[in-house]
């Protein structure tokens, strides 16, 4: 359930409220003060056993005794008496409820739920502030005030988190459109509220306060749906909460870690800040429409230090200075004093005059390095600090420039009215370099959020062995083992492709000297044992043997070493494998392990025996492809060593790269794989190569872990014929999006005029990727495709959020259509519809698309009513075994 009924919460028709007070200094006088006097144009009802009238109000015994049916209560009462007030208000009609009261135990919360489940009734709370919508006149809360209406919606998990971000906001002029408090989040969560708010006109961002997340794949799913229609920026707190104490694999040790939670964040589209400040200002500077397409910063500034100050914080962020070209600093020359910086930091002076301020910005805005401006300014008795603003304003004025600027203004009395100025011209004012710097590097993270949510990656090359690698695990399984073997553990990861050093298994010394003689030169020696994690902390592990009598001698004084320091520990024999010599190499560490929360994560980062000394690593949420992969490993700090340094030539990227996405298809095909280290991975010019790989099995009665982004769904595809032309019938996959622009492209333009309802014959700008990187929890697009000409046709659903109903649409390339293939692929996709339980699908086709009408009327849609008359709204009940009708 998620949207469903948040109309009753966001639209009342009239709202009752449940322990309404007179009693000053209470709850329920607070939130009677609120709802009767923040100007809500429907009614509010009272409801109250002490009081005849709250305020200007009559009041009612009981939610019986009321006049009309409310959409909306607010309960403010004892929590024993919660549960039936829900209950009450649920057989009344209500829709909504909005808990305040705090305190309720488990049984208590339960019997809410069973109260509210029969009428689905919606309940936000208990144990919350309440609900604040300036643009409809509602203070459902007992805060201090209302806020003015504005853009922002603002969904917090802390109610004092919330009443203290109204009131910052309320001193800086930030207005909002909604202010909703969760508290304990017994129904209504991040989820529902961010599917509802991506939708909401008066919506142009989202922030969130968080501290938790019930429903991962929700989340993600409605998350990943708000970022790609407005900004949605998120605070998480516990960000230094401890993760899993004990692990068996160094993967292990993050589950539940808040770098999890980062993961989700980015993957999503999201922009994380580490408070309120950074919240409204980053929210500030993507609302207002600031775009950048690097991360390159021009600087400008009157003062040497402040300059210094906003480079160093810049670079402390990963962001750079722009490097200026000689025309640029020719032209600078020209107009700044002698004893100009003559490089960025633009210094052009304690005493500058405020026209030299919108000449330099001038010069800089066209600079092909520099993805945007910072003008900072220190006041000075030479020129005042309004002149320089008035100046820069006048130059962004006069021209249309594609580069955002930001401002700092440095100083409170001196510099105030500057900034306002600023401010409002829409140039974001900020009071320190470090602010500054920081708002810039808020814009560049999240174009990169962005640009993960749309860009088109490669596929693997190769197909795995999926039924060999089941095979091993299998085995173990059968063995009631959960860790597996060194040797079965490199068999998995030569299965998926991942190249893997040779090994040969040993059950005496002496079988071990003869694998020493057979491979020649140095080798090295492991102790193999289902018991025993970390071989080298106990003596398990002797690198540099010569030969197969210094191997069997040295095997034969571990296998004793070992018994004795780990007398439980069950030894099985002895891994004999050639000594590498790769000097230019560096150790990685690849794996994954599972999160209680989000189900599989990825791990990447430095590796070798000082991993949780160094810990130099990141997460990922798979499903993981080339695109996604080589955005984690460039945010390690090992990357700049992969690229290469002084006499080491860079490593193979790719390679790593397509290491990475292989164990995400690891994690994601073999749900009974709890646990997976590969440590070293050794990686330089040559490639890659697993030396030490560890991994263990969940419990044989353990539920499979639930992913928070579902895969590509490799069971729909299957092979069709048309008359003489085989094709296959697949869903859409990411990397399809340049075969759906070929499609429209070949397509006739009234073709695209009816299936789009535009008139481009191309597809816009990040359109293609849009269409073919789809969320397949709530989304599904299966496209027809031949060999010789591509991708032919597509249908395709997209959910609404309660997981019902569906809208379908249909494009068949023009050259293609009348050989039954629009039928088919109809067809298929109602089947996919019916079987994931939708009751509803439903299309909006333009009154004049006859073969369309015809095609939907075969298959049992019926015309509806629609608000446009040039459209006709279809729909179609599903009902099982719904298939592509039979002719005759």
């Amino acid at each position: 359930m998620t949207t469903r009924n948040l109309d009753a919460l966001f639209h009342p028709n009239a709202i009752a409220l449940i322990g309404a007070s007179n009693r000053p200094g209470s709850v329920g006088q607070v939130l009677s003060r609120n709802l009767l006097e923040s100007g809500f144009s429907g009614p509010v009802l009272p409801v109250s056993l002490t009081a005849g009238a709250v305020r200007s109000a009559i009041a009612y015994r009981s939610m019986a005794e009321l006049p009309l049916v409310p959409d909306l209560a607010v309960i403010a009462t004892p929590a024993p008496t919660v549960p039936g007030l829900v209950r009450e208000a649920a057989q009344a009609g209500c829709r909504a409820a909005i808990v305040i009261s705090a305190g309720l135990d488990t049984a208590q919360r339960q019997e809410m739920l069973d109260a509210a489940k029969p009428s689905l009734l919606r309940i936000l709370g208990p144990n919350c502030l309440g609900f604040i919508s300036p643009q409809r006149g509602i203070n459902a809360s007992f805060a201090h005030f209302t806020p003015p209406a504005g853009g922002l919606a603002l969904v917090s998990q802390s109610g004092a988190v919330a009443a203290a971000a109204i009131d910052w906001a309320h001193a800086r002029g930030i207005g909002f459109s909604h202010v909703l408090t969760i508290g304990d989040v017994a129904d209504i969560d991040f989820g529902d509220l961010l599917d509802y708010l991506a939708l909401d006109q008066e919506t142009r961002g989202i922030l969130l306060y968080m501290e938790s997340i019930t429903d991962a794949r929700k989340f993600m799913t409605a998350g990943r749906i708000a970022a790609r229609t407005k900004p949605v920026v998120v605070v998480k707190a516990g960000r230094g909460a401890a993760g899993a104490k004990a692990a068996f694999s160094h993967s292990g040790a993050l589950s539940g870690s808040d770098l999890v939670y980062e993961a989700a964040f980015r993957r999503a589209g999201m922009l994380r800040v580490g408070g309120l400040r950074e919240l409204f200002d980053a929210v500030s500077n993507l609302g207002a429409g600031l775009r950048v397409y690097g991360d390159r910063l021009a600087i400008l500034t009157n003062g040497g230090g402040a300059g210094v100050m906003a480079a160093d914080a810049l670079e402390s962020r990963d962001g750079r200075l722009a490097e200026l070209s000689p025309e640029t600093l020719a032209k600078l020359d020209a107009i700044a004093p002698a004893h100009w910086s003559r490089g960025n930091p633009v210094d052009i002076l304690g005493d500058a005059r405020a026209p030299l301020y919108g000449q330099a910005l001038d010069i800089l805005l066209e600079d092909p390095g520099a993805d945007a401006v910072l003008v900072m300014n220190c006041p000075t008795a030479v020129e005042g600090s309004t002149a320089a603003a008035e100046a820069v304003v006048k130059t962004l004025k006069e021209k249309r420039y594609h580069r955002p600027v930001l401002s700092a203004w440095l100083g409170q009395s001196a510099v105030a009215e500057g900034r306002l100025i600023l401010a409002a011209a829409g140039v974001p004012a900020h009071e320190t370099p470090d602010e500054a710097s920081r708002a810039f590097m808020h814009l560049v993270n999240h174009r990169k959020a962005q640009e993960a949510l749309i860009r088109t990656p490669s596929g693997l090359p190769g197909e795995p062995d999926h039924a060999a690698a089941q095979r091993v695990i299998y085995a173990a399984r059968a063995d009631g083992r959960t860790a597996l073997t060194d040797p079965e553990t490199r068999a998995v990861l030569r299965a998926y492709g991942v190249p893997v050093l040779e090994s040969q298994e040993a059950t005496t010394p002496r079988q071990a000297g003869e694998a020493a003689h057979r491979f020649g030169g140095s080798v090295a020696l492991k102790i193999l044992s289902p018991d025993i994690t970390h071989k080298s902390d106990i003596g398990g592990v002797a690198l540099g043997l010569e030969g197969a009598e210094e191997t069997e001698r040295e095997a034969g004084a571990m296998l004793a070493r070992i018994a004795k320091a780990r007398p439980e520990a069950r030894l099985t024999g002895l891994v004999v494998e050639p000594l590498v010599d790769r000097p230019m190499a560096q150790e990685l560490l690849v794996g994954f392990a599972r999160d209680p929360l989000f189900g599989p994560v990825v791990t990447f980062g430095a590796g070798g025996v000082g991993v949780e000394i160094i810990a130099d690593r990141v997460i990922g949420l798979p499903p993981l492809d080339d695109v996604l992969s080589q955005d984690m490993i460039s945010r390690t700090r090992i990357w700049r060593m992969l690229r290469g340094y002084r006499d080491h030539p860079p490593a193979d990227l790719g390679a790593i790269v397509d290491v990475l996405t292989r164990v995400s298809q690891i994690a994601v095909e073999h749900p009974e794989i709890a646990e997976l280290d590969v440590n070293p991975l050794l990686a330089d010019a040559d490639g890659v190569l697993a030396l030490d790989a560890r991994m263990s099995l969940a419990p044989a009665d353990a539920p499979a872990p639930r992913m928070a982004i579902l895969p590509y769904p490799e069971r729909l595809h299957r092979e069709a014929e048309l008359g003489d032309v085989k094709i296959t019938i697949r869903a859409v996959r990411p990397q399809d999006g340049p075969a759906l622009a070929e499609l429209v492209k070949a397509s006739s333009a009234e073709d695209v005029r009816l299936r789009f309802r535009s008139g481009f014959r191309t597809l816009p700008p990040g359109w293609a990727e849009r269409l073919s990187q789809i969320d397949y929890d709530r989304e599904m697009a299966l496209v027809a495709e031949d060999a010789d000409h591509g991708i032919l046709g597509v249908s395709r659903i997209a959910g609404d959020p309660q997981g019902e109903t569906a809208e379908f649409a249909l494009m068949v390339r023009t050259d293609r259509q009348h050989l039954g293939l629009g039928r088919l692929l109809l067809g298929e996709i109602l089947d996919y519809a019916a079987a994931k339980g939708l009751r509803e699908v439903w299309g909006d086709v333009a009154r004049e698309n006859a073969p369309m009408l015809a095609t939907a009327k075969s298959f049992g849609f019926v015309r509806r009513a629609a608000e446009d008359f040039s459209r006709v709204k279809i729909v179609k009940d599903l009902k099982p075994g719904l298939g592509v009708p039979q002719a005759g």
